[in-house]
């Protein structure tokens, strides 16, 4: 007689898992974070609500995990060369057009449907949940900001940049005007858009003293 196998509870769990962060994804670009609820991620995903809360305690939870998983296949697909997601700041050894390069990126991923609904979301959730929010800002944000932080010191040591200028202060001058116009929809995002700020940044908008 076959010895019959046990079923793994480990390949089942994953497959639920990522059930679950498909439905979540899904669910919050069809009706939005406000609409979205526990039960209806379970419906879609396939398993009980149950499930869901033993590894969860709330859906800006479950969405943040299904965005940073979102964020590291994107990466992993980019390492891969299958995709334009950007998981470092090339050195070309011109700064403009290093910076420029990654802004049309965050640009391409800031209108791509895929990432805006769950982006905005965890945003404005963050905003009513200081846990999540500490989290979004350490597990996502955080590291993509550190990114810019360390070529801007990389141009300060090959003389590029002020010696005295802070890199995270800096990097304010490009990342959160385009932020802002993202977030508040206040005007196109586009790759020309995304220049000015890199070129303001670096060489300002007044005329020195004499």
């Amino acid at each position: 007689m076959a010895q019959k196998t046990a079923p793994d509870s480990t390949r089942r769990s994953e497959r639920s898992r990522r059930a679950i962060y498909d439905a979540a994804l899904a669910l919050v670009g069809e009706v939005g974070y406000a609409k979205l609820t526990i039960e209806a991620i379970a419906a879609r995903a396939g398993v009980g609500k149950q499930t869901i809360y033993r590894w969860w305690p709330s859906k800006g939870a479950v969405l943040l995990d299904a965005f940073l998983d979102l964020a590291e296949q994107a990466a992993e697909a980019a390492s891969a060369g299958h995709d334009t997601v950007q998981t470092e700041i090339p050195d070309s050894g011109d700064l403009e057009a290093d910076l420029k390069f990654v802004m049309r990126a965050t640009v391409d991923e800031f209108n791509d449907p895929k990432y805006d609904a769950p982006y905005r979301a965890l945003a404005a959730e963050g905003l009513l949940n200081p846990e999540l929010g500490q989290e979004f800002v350490e597990k996502l944000l955080e590291p993509q900001l550190q990114l810019f932080v360390d070529r801007v010191r990389r141009a300060q040591d090959a003389g590029q940049v002020l010696p005295d200028v802070d890199p995270r202060i800096a990097l304010e001058l490009w990342s959160s005007p385009l932020a802002q116009r993202w977030l508040m929809r206040s005007g196109a995002l586009t790759h020309a858009y995304a220049d000015k700020l890199v070129e303001y940044a670096l060489y300002g908008i007044a005329r020195r003293p004499a």
